[in-house]
């Protein structure tokens, strides 16, 4: 006999209520599944060990074995790769290529120098240390060893013993051995003289501009050595009453230095009797880079030399020629009639004439140029206790008459004022012919004493004397 189930008579109506015994059953599981709640329905605990996330790799290319035990090692849990803490990956070492550098937001950094021919094998290239004012000069010889130094792409030879000091944006001084360690009373480091060689190197127009010294008007220009106050006598340098000036004419030389040309100008110049020095000044003039020496020790003149040789100017960004420049290669001065060379000129008053020609052979359009012509120092200058001047009479012709102007330049600037009448333009390919007359005084002594003629712009006294172009005439006094 089979027994049957009865009917269910509670529930929810799916099935047979049941025996007893199942009615208890399910009572209590019911009872059961009541202490399940929401806050329990949470995935296992992770586990204690530290769990290692990968960070993402960009761009990394792995060998397939490898690649194959990376991906078996990680498991996806929530969307985030961690790595399997029951099988661990092999360990393997792995090339990327370097996080991209932040762009700085301060000073930049310093650019490598480009390797320094005697720069040894093996050394490092250099990093140039920029100044305050923003040059870089370096240097790799400090009083020891022959060595190096850079200069706005300017490189040159340091020699042994000498050291090589930044004064400035354009110019570093290159101390001799003899040079002192103390300070001396009229001698600076700025102007290295007279125990060093200062190097100087323009980069821009505006540095050629406004009194810039030196240039190469001071090199080529037939002008004498100007006067300074300061006597640099090499172990005593001192500061001279009134000033010091050349000896004789300057000697000119032009060699050539890695292809480029050189000009040199070199002086005797004296501060009073017993107290003289050379002066040495090169320039390369495309490239506005110039090597200077006043009084330097004759023992140190083979290190100045070899500086001068090694100069390498490949890497140096030439400013090209300042105004004055540019002006003094467009114009040009001659003169002819009773003064020039084998001219005689005699003290007792009589009158010769002489004229000058200015001549514009550039491009350049001058539209106001004033012609300017006076005479300067020599041994015949007859003695003043105020200012030595020559005397006697100098007269420049100006339509039909004449005009008497200064014949010395005496303590102002009053020799430099120009009438507005005598004042003339300069077109490209232009001359002007200006005619003077001078006569010379007993007093004057015998001697050879010269004229300067120049090209200047106007001049009032306001602003400093522009002279364009200047030359300097050689004139025979006799008594």
């Amino acid at each position: 006999m089979t027994d049957k189930l009865p009917g269910r008579t509670g529930g929810d109506g799916d099935g047979p209520a049941g025996t007893p015994t199942e009615r208890l059953l399910r009572e209590a599981m019911t009872a059961r599944a009541s202490l399940v709640t929401a806050t329990g329905l949470r995935p296992p605990a992770p586990p204690k060990s530290r769990v290692r996330r990968l960070r993402p790799v960009y761009a990394v290319t792995l060998p397939l074995g490898l690649a194959a035990a990376v991906a078996v090692g990680v498991l996806t849990f929530h969307g985030d790769p961690v790595a399997q803490d029951e099988v661990p990956p092999p360990a393997a070492t792995l090339t990327t290529s370097p996080s991209p550098t932040p762009e700085p937001t301060g000073t930049p950094s310093a650019t490598a120098a480009p390797t320094d021919p005697g720069t040894p094998t093996g050394e490092a290239p250099r990093t140039e240390a920029p100044l305050a004012d923003g040059g870089s000069p370096s240097s790799t010889s400090s009083g020891g060893a022959a060595g190096s130094s850079s200069l706005r792409g300017v490189r040159f030879k340091v020699p042994a013993g000498w050291k090589a000091v930044p004064v400035s944006a354009d110019r570093v001084c290159v101390l001799s051995p003899g040079a002192p360690t103390d300070p001396q009373q009229g001698w600076s480091q700025s102007t290295c003289e007279p125990y060093g060689v200062l190097v100087v190197a323009y980069d821009s127009p505006a540095e050629l501009e406004g009194g810039a010294w030196p240039t190469m008007t001071d090199v080529t220009g037939s002008g004498s050595w100007g006067r300074r106050s300061n006597c640099p006598l090499w172990g005593r340098p001192y500061v001279a009453e009134n000033g010091y000036a050349s000896v004789g004419d300057p000697a000119r030389t032009r060699s050539t230095v890695a292809g480029k040309a050189v000009d040199k100008v070199q002086w005797n110049v004296t501060c009073k009797p017993g107290d003289t020095f050379t002066a040495q000044l090169w320039g390369m003039g495309g490239e506005q880079v110039f090597v200077l020496a006043n009084g330097l020790k004759s023992d140190y003149q083979s290190g100045l030399t070899a500086i001068v040789n090694s100069l390498d100017v490949s890497g140096h960004r030439s400013p090209g020629l300042s105004s004055a420049e540019q002006a003094a290669k467009d114009l040009s001065i001659t003169v002819e009639g009773g003064i020039g060379a084998g001219q005689k000129v005699s003290t007792d008053g009589t009158p010769v004439t002489f004229t000058v020609t200015y001549r514009n052979t550039g491009q350049k359009t001058y539209p106001q140029l004033q012609p300017l012509v006076y005479t300067t120092e020599y041994a015949g200058t007859p003695p003043n206790v105020v200012l030595p001047m020559n005397k006697g009479k100098l007269e420049r012709q100006d339509g039909g008459g004449w005009t008497e102007i200064p014949l010395s330049m005496g303590g102002g600037m009053d020799y430099a004022v120009v009438s507005g009448k005598a004042r003339f333009p300069l077109a490209p390919g232009e001359t002007r012919k200006v005619t003077y007359r001078m006569a010379l005084d007993p007093v004057d002594g015998p001697g050879t004493m010269p004229v300067a003629v120049q090209l200047t712009l106007p001049y009032d006294g306001t602003a400093p004397l522009a002279a364009l172009k200047e030359l300097t005439v050689p004139v025979t006094v006799v008594k």
